[in-house]
């Protein structure tokens, strides 16, 4: 009689071990990690099955409980004498303990990895896997050419092993560092050739998020904005097929976000920006977090919203995100010039590889015109223009053609302006970007002006406010307000020393160096400051000096 439940017991143990297969198969995390954690309790997972259920625990964000069950799943492989499976649990412990930052244990699993790879001999895909470790580390050290040739390698090992995990992991890493090198035509066709076997559903749950959410990022450093938004589609479809899914979820809020402050919906960006934070943290991924908190940053910028800015970028500066060129934006926002200016010279010193600088030089060319360095912006427009040129990229393009419209225009060189600045005002609105359009317009409605023509000036002016206006771009609108107001020859009754005292303010000069050229006390200046912001209707240093400009008081 006792025979009978042990036999029962069985069936059922084995029926739910199937569900629990089952269910991962269906990408059910939830239920995966419910039924394959009763199954453990019993002691009945082998080593597959305790990376099934490792991988459930992921994808659910614990990524603790992640760790230590492949690490049995490691010991329980090489218990069943299958080295390989051993090595590739060790490897993913390696990688993900790199990203945790616990560089220790990292290199003990890895070291681990090539010591039973070597052990075992022979040509083996599994030498790919450790190649992509050895790639981030000359990335790391400076290296980004050595890096790239390594993830090279790596890609023809899965194209011989036809592995498709390990051809889309390093298409996808040799792709981001050829772009980050500045061949963008190269590197965005290796990240095509990822997302195909990603697209296809031939690429297992955590290397699929990966090569998506790298992808994304790299199209995102390329400014390549219709693959973004194309990609960001497809993972976004991934995440909503997988309604237990945790992990990646923070990172696809993170994109979505971006495309909807470029489009103008920055409503909806703001609220999909915190939902990203929330899902990083839930996740465990600080840096999906830091990602969030720079892009509430950056659209509560653009509103006006500055105090909430500045605790936005200060949070993504804690968990690990570097806060430029958004900061250093905002500083000059609140007429700070020498402050945006120190930021933003600190982070170009910082790096030297393109794709990075590509994110930076837009921004010191506004700072650098609006502290009155005019050469030094010229400079930085160059660099620009050489990393951009035959790259192909519309929104690069854009940037590059504003740029140069800004330098000519702040240079009096109107017609030069104005044809760089309708190109750019083409590109933006062929981009579906309102508020760069709106920005350019301006920029075109000044160049009219300085050439005679008040009508078309005027044109430009109200279709870039009215697009201002619907987005809630209040900083843009007090500066667009205080251009709009020099139309006759009065100076809106400034005294001739508060006409020094802006002009040094339109060249970029601080209270203190205004107080040494002026030979008078810093309290003195900061008196001046008041009264030519209440005479001028504006409140910063930054829209005082789009005066000074404007009335060609300089």
């Amino acid at each position: 009689m006792r025979s009978v439940p042990r036999d029962n017991r069985l069936v059922t143990a084995v029926d739910d071990l199937d569900r629990g297969r089952e269910s991962y198969a269906h990408q059910e995390w939830a239920s995966a990690h419910q039924v394959l954690g009763a199954a453990d309790l019993s002691g009945r997972l082998d080593g597959a099955d305790l990376e099934r259920f490792a991988t459930a625990a992921y994808m659910l964000g614990r990524e603790a409980e992640f760790l230590e069950t492949l690490e049995r799943a490691y010991r329980s492989h090489l218990d069943a004498g299958d080295r390989l499976a051993a090595i590739r649990c060790a490897f993913w412990l390696g990688v993900n303990l790199a990203r945790q930052g616990e560089m220790g244990r990292a290199g003990g699993w890895l070291g681990r990895a090539g010591r039973l790879l070597e052990e075992e001999g022979g040509d083996r895909v599994e030498r790919g896997y450790l190649l992509l470790p050895r790639a981030f580390q000359r990335e790391a050290a400076g290296e980004p050419a050595v890096a790239a040739a390594i993830a090279a390698e790596a890609v023809a090992i899965g194209q011989r092993f036809g592995d498709p995990d390990l051809l889309a992991l390093a298409a996808q890493l040799q792709g981001h560092l050829l772009i980050r090198g500045g061949d963008l035509a190269e590197g965005l066709a290796l990240l095509d050739e990822a997302m195909v076997a990603v697209a296809g559903g031939e690429v297992s749950p955590i290397p699929a998020g990966i090569v998506y959410c790298g992808v994304i990022l790299a199209c995102q450093e390329a400014h390549e904005v219709g693959r973004a938004v194309e990609w960001t589609a497809a993972l976004s479809d991934w995440c909503e097929r997988q309604p237990d899914l945790v992990a990646f979820t923070g990172r696809c809020r993170v994109h979505r976000a971006e495309i909807m402050q470029l489009r103008g919906a920055w409503a909806e960006g703001l609220d999909e920006a915190l939902r990203a934070r929330e899902r990083g943290l839930e996740g465990e991924n600080q840096g999906a977090a830091g990602e969030a908190c720079y892009r509430r940053g950056e659209i509560l910028r653009l509103r006006g919203d500055f105090a909430a800015a500045e605790d936005a970028y200060r949070e993504a500066s804690r968990r690990g995100r570097e806060p430029q060129p958004g900061l250093a934006l905002l500083r000059l926002a609140q007429g700070d010039a020498d402050a945006a200016g120190s930021a933003i010279r600190r982070a170009l010193a910082e790096t030297s590889e393109p794709g990075r600088r590509l994110a930076l030089l837009p921004a010191a060319v506004e700072i650098l015109l609006a502290s009155g360095e005019l050469e030094k912006a010229r400079e930085r427009c160059e660099e620009l223009g050489e990393i951009v040129v035959n790259q192909g990229a519309p929104l690069l393009d854009a940037l590059l053609a504003g740029s140069r419209g800004a330098v000519d225009l702040a240079a009096g060189e109107a017609a030069a302006a104005l044809a760089s600045l309708r190109r750019a005002r083409e590109l933006w609105q062929q981009l579906d970007a309102p508020y760069e359009a709106a920005r350019v317009r301006v920029l075109v409605g000044s160049a009219c002006r300085a050439l005679g023509d008040e009508e078309a000036a005027a044109l430009e002016v109200e279709a870039a406010r009215e697009d201002l206006e619907r987005l809630g771009a209040a900083p843009e609108l007090e500066r667009l307000a205080s251009l709009e107001g020099r139309g006759g020859g009065d100076d809106h009754g400034l005294t001739e020393r508060e006409l020094e005292v802006l002009r040094l303010v339109a060249a970029g000069h601080g209270n203190r160096e205004i107080a040494a050229e002026l030979v008078i006390s810093e309290h003195t200046v900061a008196r001046h400051l008041q009264n030519i912001f209440a005479k001028l209707g504006v409140s910063s240093r930054t829209a005082a000096s789009a005066y000074a400009y404007e009335r060609r008081l300089l």
